[in-house]
């Protein structure tokens, strides 16, 4: 697809300088800009690549004033990196814009498939199964007996969505995520052997919600797990069963929530945390990479970090001390030994 620049300054609202009719088939950063490419200018530290671009179009703020030639077409905005994320979404909307039922996925006779959906080739929709209205399912993914997709929800290739489940609207997830998995339930017997706990739940994700790539969110023992609107996961998270993540929560990869936690809403959790089981955690709570948590954060607010976790500030200067161990070490020596040369003399 091409558009002119006439064309892209009427969309952003701008206005053109230089040729209205310069074509461009592609989006580019401005340090790396070719002919065809439209790219932009928001930090002044990038100033010097717009005399050295050959980016057919950039888009720059209103109050711009170039200090010499510029062979690119400008367009002229009031904030240009928005207008570049605009464009962005525009471009990925259109990017992954399909429609229909490939000849190679197989959809139950009994599932629902809504207006304009679009189901790649070796997907699986089983029985009972419902899809919105524009949601796209890729290659390979599979959604289970009675699972729900709903509208504008997409599945990127080898999403496992397992039975009764549900997926709100607007939701991404990228290749790999698994839900509704078993959750982690045995008991011990008296010999000891594993008995397994059938795990009958689901799990719900609410609206807005992104997960990323190889993210595992697992069924509920009884009743469900479930994922608030808006939140955001990484990649590489395990989400064990009946845990609750509440409302724009996000999380970094590799974090691992155990059974029957709550996290409130509004949080920020880093890398590499580990969450114990049966715990809360308080709104707006913000929580350290690599920190352990292994009892209920009741705060709102509050900011955490350690293994295990206790407040920033007094994991700050703890760290200070700790850093200093050794040198502490040769002091309290020295003192000992000076010490003890006076009580001998």
């Amino acid at each position: 697809m091409q558009f002119s620049a006439e064309y892209i300054a009427k969309m952003l609202g701008g206005t053109t300088e230089g040729n209205p009719l310069a074509m461009v088939s592609r989006l580019s950063k401005i340090e790396e800009g070719t002919p065809g490419s439209l790219t932009f200018l928001s930090n002044p530290k990038y100033t010097h690549f717009i005399y050295k671009t050959t980016a057919s179009i950039v888009i720059v703020s209103n109050d711009f004033k170039p200090e010499a030639p510029v062979s690119s077409t400008l367009i002229r905005v009031e904030n240009p990196h928005e207008s570049f994320v605009r464009l962005l979404e525009i471009y990925n909307q259109a990017r992954m814009d399909k429609h229909g039922i490939d000849s190679q996925a197989f959809v139950s006779k009994t599932a629902v498939v809504g207006k304009d959906a679009y189901i790649g080739a070796f997907a699986i929709i089983g029985d009972g199964a419902k899809i919105g209205s524009n949601v796209k399912i890729h290659p390979q993914v599979y959604v289970g007996d009675n699972a729900e997709i709903k509208d504008n929800t997409t599945l990127f290739p080898g999403v496992k969505v397992y039975a009764d489940c549900i997926i709100g609207s607007n939701c991404t997830l990228h290749a790999g995520v698994i839900i509704g998995g078993d959750g982690f339930g045995f008991t011990p017997q008296d010999d000891n052997a594993y008995r397994k706990v059938p795990q009958i739940g689901n799990v719900i994700i609410e609206d807005y919600v992104e997960i990323g790539s190889n993210t595992t969110i697992d069924r509920a023992t009884i009743g469900s797990t479930i994922i608030r609107k808006g939140v955001k996961l990484d990649n590489l998270i395990q989400i064990a069963h009946n845990v609750e993540v509440g409302e724009n929560t996000v999380i970094a990869a590799q974090t691992g929530i155990a059974g029957s936690a709550k996290i409130g809403r509004d949080c920020m959790i880093g890398g590499q945390v580990g969450i114990v089981g049966h715990i809360s955690i308080a709104d707006k709570v913000k929580i350290a990479a690599k920190s352990g948590i292994a009892s209920s954060i009741i705060n709102e607010g509050e900011v955490v970090q350690g293994a295990p976790a206790f407040g920033i500030g007094d994991y700050k200067r703890a760290y200070v001390l700790f850093k200093k161990l050794p040198e502490l070490e040769k002091r309290i020596k020295e003192l000992e030994q000076a010490l003890a040369e006076a009580k001998s003399g």
